[in-house]
């Protein structure tokens, strides 16, 4: 078999989920799995090396990850330069996994050396720089791309089957609802379970910065184009420890509300919290109702429940409910494996690269995101509906 080499450096893997999400179960197991298969006698495999501030986390996971994937550590430096100057070798992408205070500078160094980019979102804070991030790398005749990974969990690939197929008929409207309780680090064998950075402004964090960046793909992809909002944003923990056990101010909203109207009318609610104790199927849950049908989405399963197979209830609060809301839906079956959905981005865009192939999820993709949130921190600053332009 014929095997092409495709050189990636990939930076801000220290993170957990550069670690997790990107090197383990994306380009490692890509590798693990003898690369991406062209045709029936070639494949594209990735060349990695890592790249970023800490040296000795860098060491300890090219000695974890390496072995398994190609027999030896991965190569590592802290020469972020050097390694796109081609100082340890040929590389062509660049990945950018770092804080998201860091990425500009990371986007402009991988532009200036010539290499295709891909990073995770959010790709700025603000819309102007996310834009000018998009036009610099497009300008140059750069391949880039932005993390889009919601759009290839089995639930939402389940979802657009069902509208592909006709299932629900006219889409009424779009129900949101994410979330989990973050513990703040100040009770008594309770850590926090995500960075702290997450909940300072002042270092890119915040749940609309966050997550309004997933929905506006997620909308977009499945449904259509966001063309006004409504926001309201909250910091319903005033405080938090960080990881050197500080207490510290949290700047940054941990919950957002908003409601999306969508080119056709049809009206998107998405609720986000980290406050809120989970009691639905999962951490996100997407509703969807139709003329026809509606269907409830988590991560992976899906449930569906017809027109036909409707109950009829009736407003009664003097007795109990006689109706078991649970009963009369169906769960949409695994008709086929489904991968990783961070690895499946990754396959498409190094095929992109390499061959050529079709790509839209671009760095203004990445900004159509980030306006989404500006946005919705305007609405939720000036307490109104605000116009969703559309970016060129």
């Amino acid at each position: 078999m014929q095997t092409r080499r495709i050189g990636i450096i990939v930076n801000g893997v220290t993170g957990r989920m550069g670690t997790h999400q990107h090197l383990d179960r994306s380009l490692s197991a890509i590798i693990r799995q003898g690369g991406i298969r062209v045709g029936t006698g070639a494949a594209i495999m990735p060349d990695l090396i890592l790249t970023g501030r800490n040296e000795d986390k860098l060491a300890a996971l090219a000695r974890a990850h390496g072995p398994p994937a190609i027999g030896k550590p991965y190569a590592y430096t802290t020469d972020v330069q050097g390694a796109l100057d081609g100082k340890y070798g040929d590389f062509e992408v660049f990945f950018d996994a770092s804080a998201t205070q860091q990425r500009s500078r990371f986007v402009e160094m991988a532009v200036k050396a010539g290499k295709a980019v891909y990073c995770e979102k959010p790709t700025a804070t603000v819309t102007a720089e996310a834009v000018r991030l998009a036009r610099l790398a497009g300008d140059a005749g750069l391949k880039n791309g932005v993390v889009q990974d919601k759009l290839w969990l089995p639930g939402f690939r389940k979802l657009r089957m069902l509208k592909d197929l006709g299932f629900f008929g006219r889409i009424l409207a779009v129900k949101g609802d994410f979330g989990y309780w973050v513990f703040s680090g100040l009770d008594c064998d309770q850590p926090a379970q995500r960075p702290s950075w997450n909940y300072r402004a002042e270092d890119g964090g915040g749940m609309m910065i966050d997550m309004f960046c997933h929905w506006q793909y997620v909308i977009s992809n499945l449904f259509g184009p966001v063309r006004r909002l409504v926001a309201c944003g909250y910091t319903g923990l005033p405080r938090r420890r960080d990881e050197a056990g500080n207490v510290f101010a949290a700047t940054a909203d941990d919950a957002a509300y908003a409601i999306f109207v969508l080119d056709d009318g049809t009206v998107a609610q998405f609720n986000s919290s980290w406050h809120t104790r989970v009691r639905r199927d999962d951490l996100l849950t997407v509703q969807v109702d139709g003329e026809k049908g509606s269907a409830v989405a988590g991560l992976r399963e899906v449930v569906v429940q017809s027109a036909a197979g409707t109950p009829k209830p009736v407003w009664n609060p003097d007795v109990p409910q006689p109706v078991d809301f649970y009963a009369g839906w169906q769960t949409v079956p695994d008709n086929i494996v489904y991968d990783n959905a961070f690895k499946i981005q990754w396959e498409l865009f190094i095929r992109h690269v390499a061959l050529d192939e079709p790509w839209k999820y671009t760095l203004m993709e990445g900004a159509r995101g980030v306006q989404l949130a500006e946005l919705g921190m305007r609405s939720w600053k000036e307490q109104r509906w605000v116009d969703v332009e559309p970016l060129q």
